[in-house]
């Protein structure tokens, strides 16, 4: 068994079934089902179990691949090493928080863009969890998350710190008016937002119940509910300023130790560090300065 004998493995238990296996390595199914049957007979074990779907693996299959996806992403990462001559290009994927991707990264992007025209940038927003985990998975290069992640496969850097802030409708005068509120709503980005969290342990320490969380995708959602008078929410003081100064919402400044909460940069700790990352991490670093000078 070679590495082309588990970059077959790999695609027949990624795409679970010998057709779409055969489709994306540009070859014919027959070829994919000898193939398979040549290693198991070799592992004299059976690693798919046939149904009229497609296949899936059998324990065996399951235990070999974490092996046989470790080595599709080494292949992967060779030829990105043997490519990159110093000078940024390619692919770059960055993640990043949606409050970060809208206050913080746009002049750091378009300085990127118009510096690097050779690389393909993408930025793929989500809650700190997801990004991780994409981050984890080898399908970002790299995340802007809310720290810290303390996690021993990724290394992490402190890239902005943010005030936090409550949010309310403006008819609230202060988070203690919300005591006897029978139900309490938070309005929220989705399951794995840091955020959440946050806000739910400081309602927590006031003695606040939280009866239901109501969850959104964007910004203005969450604005829009909250001024509405539907539920209480904490963003960035940064992201939410404007909104406030048009009255359409109230905002409530909390004590250092629930409002300061740092943006940090994740990347795999055995990760390629592309010539595109390493000039992206340059133009972000002075951006971090700025943010520090401002507090």
């Amino acid at each position: 068994m070679d590495a082309g004998d588990l970059r077959v493995f790999e695609a027949v238990a990624r795409l679970g079934a010998m057709n779409r296996a055969a489709e994306e390595l540009h070859t014919v199914q027959s070829n994919v089902t000898a193939r398979i049957r040549q290693i198991e007979t070799e592992l004299g074990t059976a690693l798919f179990e046939r149904h009229s779907r497609g296949v899936v693996p059998t324990a065996a299959g399951r235990r070999l691949l974490p092996y046989a996806e470790r080595v599709r992403l080494l292949l992967a990462e060779a030829r990105r090493v043997v490519k990159d001559d110093g000078e940024p290009a390619g692919t770059l994927a960055i993640g990043s928080l949606e409050t970060t991707a809208g206050l913080r990264l746009p002049p750091l992007l378009a300085q990127y863009a118009a510096a690097y025209p050779a690389v393909d940038l993408s930025l793929v927003t989500g809650t700190t969890a997801a990004l991780v985990k994409e981050v984890l998975d080898h399908r970002l290069d790299g995340a802007f998350v809310c720290g810290p992640v303390e996690h021993d496969e990724l290394v992490e850097e402190r890239a902005f710190r943010e005030e936090l802030v409550a949010l309310t409708s403006p008819r609230i005068a202060s988070l203690d008016a919300l005591f006897g509120e029978r139900d309490l709503k938070i309005i929220v980005f989705r399951i794995g937002c840091s955020y959440r969290q946050r806000l739910e342990a400081i309602l927590a320490g006031r003695g606040l119940i939280v009866t239901r969380s109501l969850e959104f995708g964007t910004i203005e959602g969450i604005l829009g509910c909250v001024g509405a008078g539907i539920g209480v929410s904490l963003l960035p003081r940064a992201v939410v300023a404007e909104a406030a100064r048009d009255g359409r919402i109230a905002l409530h400044a909390l004590p250092p130790a629930e409002a300061q909460v740092d943006t940090v940069f994740v990347r795999r700790r055995d990760g390629f560090a592309s010539s595109a990352l390493k000039a992206f991490l340059a133009l972000a670093r002075p951006l971090r300065v700025r943010s520090e000078a401002a507090e």
